[in-house]
């Protein structure tokens, strides 16, 4: 059975929904310049959920994604990247993807509750929990500098 947009409506209103625990940053599997983490996300209805962010401080870009367990991408938040939808529009670069029953993950809006630019994760981190309503029992720590390369 595939997920659906009612779902996820009744998921994002559930207030239930925490993260335990400090979120530290880690270095891009890939070796790129990016860094990232994965972290569960409890609730009382046990939703199978976890998410992912992706911080590139060169690119200044920054993407935190809830993931369902059958591998969905639910919502999603996009900083510093453009998107152009199915419909055929252009958002810019920041918006967000909530999962439809037309589009799956694939449309994107520009959202109005996020300030804050890609260069500040912490800041959009709390603001990003805020909306989806989200409590992080925990502190996300800043992502670490990027050390000058030998290879220039």
């Amino acid at each position: 059975m595939d997920f659906t947009e009612a779902e996820l409506a009744v998921l994002l209103a559930d207030t239930s929904k925490r993260i335990a625990g400090d979120i530290t940053w880690e270095n891009d599997e890939d070796h790129s310049p990016a860094v990232e983490f994965r972290a569960e996300i409890m609730s009382q209805a046990g939703y199978p959920l976890f998410v992912r962010g992706s911080f590139n401080p060169l690119a200044q870009t920054l993407t935190f994604a809830i993931i369902h367990a059958s591998n969905r991408r639910i919502y999603a938040l996009d900083l510093g990247k453009d998107h152009h939808n199915p419909t055929c529009t252009n958002v810019g670069e920041k918006h967000k993807h909530r999962w439809t029953d037309r589009f799956r993950d694939q449309d994107a809006y520009v959202p109005d509750d996020i300030t804050q630019p890609a260069t500040n994760p912490v800041a959009v981190w709390k603001e990003f929990c805020t909306e989806a309503n989200i409590s992080h029992d925990g502190v996300m720590k800043e992502p670490r500098p990027i050390q000058p390369s030998l290879f220039v």
